[in-house]
């Protein structure tokens, strides 16, 4: 792109889309840990329904501020292609390819910020110039 400060508002903006989306799948799942009863939740990994709505709480809650925000943006996104990737292939696995393709879309926005990092208006590019100083 030969306008780098759009380039870099593209970067900002989906990463605040990305995260921000999936932030509400994360808040409502923290709700599902805190209420009553027994924890029914997908288990692909076969550690326990409990841990895997926690690791799922983590991706799409934690890691997801951390990519709005621009802090430890790439290792941030692991956890959240690892999360959409069950969610499509296991969750969704039998459904069809409808119930599957958002999983598969905020994949994509992952793995492309996964590639382009937190850009300029970003936690990570501030405390990158702060050791270059």
């Amino acid at each position: 792109m030969k306008n780098n400060k759009l380039r870099e508002l593209g970067i900002l903006g989906v990463r605040l889309l990305a995260g921000g989306m999936m932030l509400t799948h994360g808040i409502s799942k923290i709700g599902r840990l805190l209420g009553e009863g027994p924890v029914e939740f997908a288990d692909p990994f076969g550690l326990g329904p409990e841990i895997s709505l926690i690791l799922a709480i983590f991706s799409e809650f934690l890691c997801a501020i951390l990519i709005m925000i621009g802090f430890k943006t790439r290792l941030a996104t692991i956890p959240l292609m690892i999360t959409m990737l069950v969610a499509a292939f296991y969750a969704h696995g039998d459904d069809p390819f409808g119930e599957k393709e958002l999983s598969l879309v905020y994949f994509t926005a992952y793995l492309g910020i996964l590639i382009l990092g937190g850009g300029k208006y970003s936690f990570d590019w501030y405390l990158e110039t702060l050791k270059k100083q």
